[in-house]
């Protein structure tokens, strides 16, 4: 094959790529719509609805056992398939703010994000945050609005509180007909195609039943309740005059989020939306890095051979395998099987050996990957989160922030004969970014810190079921922490806060409260603190 006819193969393949995040605040759905992208591609058969029961399926993407149990996503999924043109890259983050760090990371590597809002509740907080980190990142946003066939709030006053809080214009691609239990199907307002659904036996593991009719074809009005269509004909109406106009540069530029209502559960709109983000959703493009003289590089996906970087590290997704995963970003040229690259933190090479995709528990082995995609690679020990890896050399991708954790407590094997294999677990935990590992100056103790309480019950969870150490956790009196810029030998802390050193050997300060924080700085004028790292 010709350089130009590699390039060109790079920049075919890289064009069917969408990768994207799904993010949402708890329980607005976004597990189960993913569960139904698998549907629509025909991947699954059924789809299993997150938190169900015990006769349903459990979702595809919630791997992990506790995931399943509490019926939350917990980690980020990685997973990969074609859906009718393209190929389908989706990382499935946690909804819960415990695991912000997680979901932040995982953001890094998308190319868009569909956002997940519950008809009923709104924007809710975790949302916001969400947002904000996609508007940061300059990272384009799609909005879903789920659960229409349940009680919830009118889809006019759910578009309004959209641009208030978010602060991003909204404009409706498909108009909602009825809803709650009157929920019928959608409208698509540029193409006046109505589709109506109607509820198979099977629910929502399987496709709905459609019709498909013009909005001018005078049966449509006849097969809806007549307060629905009055209120359908006044909406489209009001659109038409005073709705935002959509256009696919102001939303790739973060303009303006195309606003689809439907059902996750039932189905109801999933499938015209899945269509319509595949038409919009930006493929891979170029990506930041900085130079070793510090200036930044815009490195091209075709023209610039195989790069990418670690964002996420994962240990023993199945049990059978006992092994560490990283998930790599492909943001350049063509990965192959075998290729050795240059890891740049380390200055060594590596044989990239094993790569895979992810399908929950599922592994499959790729042969080739190109810009946009995620596979897992074996981790034989050397990765760290961040790492970016090439055949190139000379960049390195932006690095991925660590945020200020906010609870901290002492751990320890209730078994001091398992004390080795507790050590294992707490450094694998540590390096997959679920803990920070905090030491006293000294060096003689140890802490674990997390962003949130919730990651101390999976820590717990994953030293019992994984190295089968069961282990005490002491929480301590410290709500947060900064870290600390200056000589930490005339740092004066408060009686109440506590020094300590991170795995980076970076000063540490732990405070009990925010008035201890701001007592301190004021305390220490030629220091400062810093809360993400």
């Amino acid at each position: 094959m010709t350089t130009l006819q590699l390039k060109q193969e790079i920049r075919s393949e890289a064009n069917k790529r969408r990768t994207f995040a799904i993010i949402s605040h708890p329980d607005a759905g976004k597990t189960t719509l993913t569960e139904k992208l698998l549907l629509y591609s025909g991947l699954v058969r059924t789809a299993g609805m997150v938190g169900g029961r015990k006769n349903r399926k459990m979702a595809t993407s919630d791997w992990m056992e506790m995931e399943q149990e509490r019926g939350i996503s917990i980690t980020a999924s990685a997973m990969q398939f074609p859906y009718k043109q393209a190929v389908i890259n989706v990382l499935d983050t946690p909804g819960h703010q415990d695991f912000c760090e997680d979901t932040y990371r995982t953001l890094t590597a998308a190319d868009s994000a569909i956002m997940v809002i519950d008809a009923a509740k709104g924007v809710e907080t975790q949302t916001r945050k969400l947002f904000e980190v996609c508007r940061l990142r300059r990272i384009p946003v799609l909005t879903f609005i789920n659960k229409m066939d349940l009680p919830g709030r009118a889809p006019l006053d759910l578009m309004s509180e959209v641009e208030d809080v978010l602060g991003i214009h909204a404009s409706p691609i498909n108009w909602p007909i009825g809803s709650g239990q009157d929920f019928l199907g959608v409208v698509n307002r540029q193409t006046r195609k109505v589709l109506l659904y109607t509820k198979t036996a099977a629910g929502g593991a399987a496709k709905p039943d459609l019709m498909e009719l013009s909005l001018d074809d005078p049966s449509v009005k006849d097969r809806m309740a007549e307060y629905i269509w009055d209120e359908l004909m006044h909406d489209l109406e009001l659109l038409d005059i005073a709705g935002n106009p959509f256009s696919k540069d102001d939303f790739q530029n973060g303009k303006v989020t195309p606003v689809f209502f439907g059902s996750a559960m039932t189905n109801f709109g999933v499938e015209a939306f899945f269509d319509a983000f595949v038409d919009l959703a930006p493929p891979a493009h170029g990506r930041l890095a900085d130079a070793p003289d510090g200036h930044e590089l815009m490195i091209d996906p075709v023209d610039t051979p195989f790069s990418a970087y670690v964002f996420k590290l994962q240990a023993n997704m199945n049990p059978r395998h006992r092994d560490s995963t990283a998930f790599l970003r492909v943001c350049s040229g063509r990965f192959e099987r075998d290729v050795v690259v240059k890891h740049h933190r380390t200055n060594t090479e590596v044989r990239l050996s094993r790569p895979h995709s992810m399908v929950a528990k599922e592994r499959n082995t790729v042969d080739v990957a190109y810009p946009g995609d995620v596979i897992g690679i074996i981790n034989p020990g050397i990765f760290q989160i961040g790492d970016t890896i090439s055949v190139a050399d000379g960049f390195n991708y932006k690095p991925l922030p660590q945020f200020q954790p906010e609870v901290f407590a002492r751990v320890r094997p209730t078994d001091t004969g398992m004390r080795k294999s507790f050590d294992k677990g707490i450094e694998q935990l540590a390096r997959e970014g679920t803990i920070q590992i905090l030491r006293s100056l000294d060096g003689l103790e140890f802490f674990v810190a997390a962003v949130g309480k919730l990651q101390f019950d999976v820590l717990e969870f994953r030293l019992q079921s994984e190295y089968r150490v069961k282990v005490v956790v002491d929480v301590l009196p410290y709500e947060s922490s900064a870290w600390l810029v200056g000589d930490v030998a005339t740092f004066k802390p408060p009686s109440d806060a506590l020094v300590v050193k991170d795995s980076r050997d970076r000063a540490v300060v732990l405070f009990r409260s925010s008035w201890s924080k701001n007592f301190a700085g004021e305390r220490n004028p030629d220091h400062s603190f810093r809360d993400m790292g």
